[in-house]
């Protein structure tokens, strides 16, 4: 365990005004939060806090985050697309999702009863890292979004119903100026100072 992650845990993600509150919805989904935590550690990962979320690491490569939100909580696949998914659990968190995939609980039971799944799609995932396989976009169309914008999307379905709802134009404009910036910490720092204008339904320009 990282005691960094521990801070989500008691205080939230830090994401909105909730942060170390009652109202944090982390405290809505603590036992089964904790619960998806304990299968993730029993896997050959890496704990660490980025996006102010639990983040699992292998050789440094971004594999699996824990989230909660207002009616569920979830553990996200970020190269899930790769998963043969035999159990059908795995679904696309929003419309622009185009390689993560999450399975979403509303009870620890139902996490207890598929810890095995989960363990052998946590492994599977991993083979496919080790073995250098990626997610073929070739034939996608979808925009070229940053992995940091991609991973927000997907970590906040309100901010990625917002984009999805911009129009292509105002979509793109986002998309050049996030993907600008040459070093990740640029790029999140570009996401998170335009995540209110996104979700007000403003372009880049408006």
């Amino acid at each position: 365990m990282n005691p960094n992650v521990d801070v989500y845990f008691n205080a939230g993600c830090g994401r909105c005004s909730h942060y170390n509150t009652p109202q944090c919805k982390v405290h809505t989904w603590q036992e089964e939060l904790q619960a998806l935590r304990m299968i993730v550690l029993e896997c050959p990962l890496v704990e660490e806090r980025k996006w102010g979320v639990p983040c699992y690491t292998y050789n440094d490569k971004n594999m699996i985050l824990l989230g909660a939100f207002k009616d569920n909580c979830v553990i996200s696949f970020l190269n899930g697309a790769l998963l043969k998914d035999e159990h059908k659990i795995l679904v696309k968190p929003g419309e622009n999702s185009r390689v993560g995939r999450i399975i979403r609980f509303t009870n620890v039971q139902d996490i207890l009863n598929l810890a095995p799944q989960i363990k052998a799609y946590i492994m599977e995932a991993i083979e496919y890292e080790k073995a250098g396989v990626k997610v073929d976009l070739s034939q996608d169309n979808h925009l070229d979004l940053p992995e940091e914008f991609i991973q927000i999307l997907e970590e906040y379905p309100e901010l990625n119903n917002a984009f999805n709802a911009l129009t292509p134009g105002r979509q793109r404009g986002y998309q050049i100026y996030f993907s600008g910036a040459k070093q990740s910490k640029t790029r999140i720092t570009r996401i998170e100072k335009y995540t209110q204008k996104i979700l007000d339904g403003k372009g880049f320009h408006d």
